[in-house]
């Protein structure tokens, strides 16, 4: 029996995902409306504008149901705004602003700047360096006792200071989130990490960075 892996395809960073599950011969379920939600294995939440796919969620009645799913342990995996809407709670959102709250995490949206202030760098992801691509990124401000940091900004000259140390992947229960967007790099490594975390194969066993 093949494996149903969800990308929510209601704005944002779609068709990076796409590809990137493509390249490792997994063909993805778009979601955007609730019979979408039927029989997946694990559900990718992408970057985009976290007020927008929030209003977008409840309009099309998937905030609930997805919600529902999510905490019932379906493995979920969020990238820039999708780990807002993770989070339990987020600072400098509005105040109607509503995700699904179950990531034990407490973000600041737009942490690093503008989409002019976006950078690059190479991250330590659990013994793996990787290239990370911050663009109008959250940071996790503190993380729960049942929450696993998997990855920081490292202490880089060339980064900015206020930058620096920020805990930018985490993890917990069937939950994963990183600040940055792996999905516009060449490496696949932390979709493998995701789809491995939800006992996914995929179509090799030789990691690409």
């Amino acid at each position: 029996m093949s494996s149903r892996v969800g990308i929510l395809a209601l704005q944002g960073g779609v068709a990076e995902h796409q590809r990137s599950l493509n390249s490792l011969g997994v063909e993805p379920v778009l979601v955007r409306r609730r019979e979408h939600l039927e029989d997946l294995s694990a559900l990718i939440l992408p970057g985009g504008e976290s007020t927008t796919i929030c209003k977008l969620l409840d309009l099309g009645g998937l905030l609930v149901p997805l919600g529902n799913l999510i905490r019932s342990g379906l493995p979920t995996y969020g990238t820039c705004a999708g780990m807002i809407l993770l989070a339990k709670d987020v600072l400098n959102t509005r105040p109607d602003a509503r995700g699904f709250a179950t990531l034990d995490i407490t973000v600041q949206r737009n942490a690093f700047g503008r989409q002019a202030d976006s950078f690059e760098c190479v991250l330590d992801f659990e013994g793996e360096s990787l290239p990370a691509v911050f663009i109008r990124a959250p940071r996790v401000v503190s993380c729960g006792d049942n929450v696993r940091v998997l990855a920081q900004v490292p202490e880089d000259e060339k980064i900015p200071p206020s930058h620096r140390g920020a805990m930018v992947a985490v993890e917990q229960d069937n939950l994963l989130a990183t600040s940055f967007h792996p999905e516009v790099t060449a490496s696949t490594y932390i979709h493998r990490y995701f789809l491995k975390k939800a006992g996914i194969s995929v179509a090799s066993e030789v990691i690409a960075h």
